[in-house]
């Protein structure tokens, strides 16, 4: 048995050190592309996020198939990142490329409905039992474009999320806790105003901090995710969705609920798994199996309430809406994604091999006595490196590791499994294998090993 379960530091950053030099040795190409694009994109990459890969410069993808993809120098991974969800379909699914295919020849974009867009809306409409449905590129716009109605319909100025929230690039939802107190986000890059001046921000599972909140009736709507994902999976206590929505309710306020990381619960997401009635209901990413669509529906009352508001000659310049949304080619690629990709049969195979890695992660924690624990949403997968689940933002805050979290992205990059950015979570996709899921297991096993080589003789 372990005499102890202590992390030593130093040993982990040495690690880290080896680890490193691994990786630079077997990427050369990629790290060859990343020095070219230091003279054309902002940091050698296309997106600035991507520069917190722990490698010290990220891979270049060459090819993405299913649960896999190949880099440039030719290494294969099991890709259980998958997009941070855009990919939860697996890359290029086989079911919806034909359909996608077709479309890219009869005309990507007209903005002018198709056949194919009430077909969509009617299966939101049936997974998620919201009646009305609109269109955007992202689930930050679905979002932006949700809080515009929410406020036009209310008459209310402010918007209430949970600190440590993650809705995009919204700027209401830049609004944190900081010393206990609302503020701007750290890292917050240029707000447009002080985030505090839109938004309230509590604890995610606090109900006095919640009614407190909502009490003076000036919030048109919180903002939640059903199950905190942006600094691990925090979930809702139980009772906390059913207190939510009465307390809503209770003081004329709508509940948004953004399902873009929660559709790993199943077809409808979380909100069909566990009965929520939000006003509005957000989706993005997953649902055209990465070609970029959003969606957000309204319950029939509300829908009612939003078309009164939008209306000429203003439909079209109140900040609703956008040229390329609802585009045909984004149409095409919803509901070939939706009819023949997020099936319930999918979601069974992805949730049952979900089941299977952490019940492994777990086996591997209790094994070598691990003060870390595992928790899951469907699909969704996360080890984190503290004894307890955290039951807010910043408990999860409190709880990320800067050493252990890095060192164990980049030893699974380096045996051919990336994991998704900047914590440790999984996601299955219809093409992950029970092969993929115990290959994971063992490489976490084989982590644990180096990081605890100096006691393993102990056990």
């Amino acid at each position: 048995m372990l005499h102890s379960v202590q992390v030593d530091r130093d040993r982990v950053k040495a690690l880290m050190h080896s680890e490193q030099a691994r990786f630079a040795e077997h990427h050369p190409r990629s790290f060859e592309l990343y020095q070219r694009a230091q003279n054309s994109l902002l940091a050698g990459v296309p997106m600035h996020w991507m520069t917190r890969w722990p490698g010290g410069f990220p891979l270049f993808v060459a090819e993405a198939k299913g649960a896999t993809f190949r880099d440039v120098d030719g290494n294969e991974y099991i890709d259980f990142c998958l997009g941070d969800t855009g990919a939860m379909t697996g890359h290029s699914p086989e079911a919806a490329v034909p359909a996608i295919i077709q479309q890219l020849g009869r005309g990507i974009t007209t903005m002018l409905p198709s056949e194919n867009a009430f077909w969509v809306a009617e299966e939101l409409q049936r997974r998620f039992g919201l009646k009305y449905w609109q269109f955007a590129l992202s689930a930050t716009d679905a979002n932006r474009f949700s809080l515009r109605l929410a406020r036009a319909i209310t008459k209310r100025p402010q918007v209430l999320v949970f600190h440590g929230c993650y809705h995009g690039t919204v700027d209401e939802a830049y609004a944190w806790l900081v010393d206990g107190k609302p503020g701007s986000r750290p890292g917050n890059i240029g707000p447009q105003i002080d985030p505090t001046l839109t938004s309230k921000v509590v604890e995610w599972n606090d109900l006095e901090a919640l009614e407190e909140a909502l009490e003076p009736g000036d919030v048109a709507a919180v903002l939640a995710e059903p199950v905190m994902t942006n600094v691990g999976i925090v979930q809702p206590q139980p009772g906390y969705h059913e207190a939510l929505r009465a307390l809503t309710r209770k003081y004329g306020t709508l509940l948004i609920l953004d399902e873009t990381h929660t559709l790993s619960a199943g077809p409808g997401g979380y909100t069909r798994a566990h009965r929520l009635e939000p006003d509005i209901l957000t989706v993005g990413k997953p649902l055209a199996s990465g070609i970029p669509a959003a969606a957000y529906g309204f319950t029939e009352e509300l829908g009612r309430r939003a078309h009164a508001v939008i209306q000429p000659p203003y439909a079209d310049t109140g900040g609703i809406g956008g040229t390329l949304a609802a585009n045909a080619l984004s149409l095409a690629a919803m509901r070939a994604t939706l009819e023949h990709v997020l099936t319930e049969e999918a979601y069974a195979h992805m949730i049952g091999l979900a089941e299977r890695l952490e019940e492994g992660v777990q086996g591997v924690i209790a094994q070598y006595q691990l003060p870390w624990h595992v928790t899951r949403v469907g699909c969704r997968v996360e080890y984190l490196f503290r004894p307890n689940p955290a039951k807010n933002g910043s408990e999860a805050l409190a709880g990320q590791d800067p050493d252990l979290d890095p060192f164990i992205h980049l030893f699974m990059m380096n045996r051919g499994i990336l994991l998704t950015p900047f914590h440790n979570m999984a996601l299955m996709s219809p093409a992950t294998t029970v092969a993929h899921i115990n290959r994971h297991t063992e490489v976490f096993e084989e982590a644990v090993r180096a990081m605890f080589a100096y006691r393993v003789s102990h056990h």
